[in-house]
């Protein structure tokens, strides 16, 4: 008698009399508890064994086939094949350094570029283009940044644009060594007019330059020179990388049409980059 009134009563509700059974394990379920498969219904314990399994199954395919195999691999993978992550991310970056400066503490002193500091503290060559003088100061930056570089990060590709940009930063903090040195400079628009000038050089070199382009690049330039305060060595030093880089990665993206083309021109800017700093330190030296 308590055998037949427990078969025909759900395993989770035993107030409720039922006489269906999970097509898959045979237990007895109710109304409420049924989830319809494409043969019978399950129970909650089956269809979440089955959600299990399929996940499984499917993480076992994903490795086979080269795929992540951890949640946070998956989901790394899933952002950097976003269009522009690269972008996004220097931007994420930057402003939160910029919401670290509002913090007790002096960040700025510690990552900005000065050239007596460079040898001992060689960081500084990038971290520079991290931090700003004001709020407006980083938000003009970030806006140009994401007006102007996703369309360069999906012309020439997310780690190349990426050391395209470290090396804009780079040049700019040497053409202050040598035009400005006694100057400390923060903020990422030497890095930024870079990729004005990259936009610049591609643009020539793959048909016309936009006449929009090269008005808000005067408008700037302009603004460097009429107002105090701005670092115009920065500026033009900058926008000098930018143009090599992207004259250079135009002409080889026409003549050689080969992703290596973009990195010899990345590494010979870099290799220039490295040579004028060492003879700004032997001529100060000397």
């Amino acid at each position: 008698m308590t055998a037949s009134t427990s078969a025909d009563r759900c395993y989770r509700h035993p107030d409720r009399q039922s006489w269906v059974l999970c097509s898959r394990c045979g237990r007895t379920i109710c109304g409420q508890c049924q989830t319809q498969a494409p043969v019978g219904v399950r129970c909650p314990e089956c269809v979440r064994e089955e959600r299990d399994e399929q996940r499984q199954t499917q993480r076992q395919t994903r490795i086979a086939h080269g795929g992540p195999r951890t949640e946070l691999g998956r989901r790394a993978r899933a952002y950097f094949a976003q269009p522009t992550p690269v972008t996004t991310s220097i931007g994420i970056v930057t402003i939160l350094v910029g919401v670290l400066q509002v913090l007790p503490g002096d960040l700025s002193a510690s990552l900005l570029w000065y050239l007596p500091y460079s040898l001992s503290e060689p960081w500084r060559f990038v971290t520079w283009a991290l931090v700003h003088a004001s709020p407006l100061h980083l938000a003009f930056n970030m806006l140009v940044l994401f007006m102007v570089g996703p369309s360069i990060e999906q012309r020439i590709g997310k780690l190349p644009y990426l050391a395209a940009y470290v090396v804009s930063a780079i040049g700019a903090a040497v053409a202050i060594a040598w035009l400005q040195p006694g100057s400390a400079v923060v903020g990422a628009s030497g890095a930024i007019y870079a990729l004005f000038g990259m936009a610049i050089g591609m643009q020539r070199m793959l048909g016309r330059v936009q006449p929009a382009l090269l008005l808000v690049v005067g408008i700037n330039l302009a603004i460097t020179f009429l107002f105090g305060g701005i670092s115009w060595s920065a500026h033009v030093g900058g926008l000098a990388v930018g143009l090599a880089l992207g004259f250079g990665i135009g002409l080889v993206d026409r003549r050689m049409r080969s992703g290596a083309g973009v990195w010899i021109v990345i590494a010979a800017v870099a290799a220039v980059c490295a040579a004028a700093f060492a003879l700004r330190i032997l001529s100060l030296l000397g």
